[in-house]
């Protein structure tokens, strides 16, 4: 793999249960893995993924036609523990989007459903690698 297809970020650890994400370009995130703190756990940055990642691709379509009004995307899981250990069930991702009235705004209804058909099936990353079920391999350094 070549350094322009290369992907990477770094969590630190400054206290206990709370991990800072950052990416090559300086972003931050916290992150930690309880539901007492307000921050992202690990699950809800999968979860947001999936939905950015469509959303983003989507919108892109979407909005050459006509800009939206309002637009949502949700995913909604089970997080349940089977055999294997703890996993997510029943992913479900979800559109809300409104369009002005008129015939831009049809043009970009009309395309919707396509657009987020084409983001599932082939443009974005994140839902294309989880369904693909793509192996992780783990390191200690």
């Amino acid at each position: 793999m070549s350094a322009e297809t290369h992907r990477w970020i770094e969590i630190e650890r400054p206290a206990t249960g709370v991990f800072v994400a950052r990416n090559a370009r300086g972003g931050e995130l916290r992150v930690t893995p309880g539901l007492d703190d307000p921050a992202f756990t690990p699950v809800e940055l999968l979860l947001a993924a999936i939905a950015t990642c469509s959303a983003a691709d989507v919108d892109v379509i979407t909005g050459r036609r006509a800009q939206p009004e309002s637009f949502t995307a949700r995913v909604d899981a089970h997080k349940v523990r089977d055999e294997g250990g703890n996993i997510l069930r029943d992913i479900v991702l979800s559109f809300r989007v409104v369009f002005p009235t008129g015939a831009d705004g049809d043009a970009a209804r009309e395309a919707l459903p396509r657009a987020v058909q084409v983001s599932h099936d082939r443009t974005c990353t994140v839902s294309r690698t989880v369904q693909a079920e793509v192996p992780i391999e783990v390191r200690v350094d």
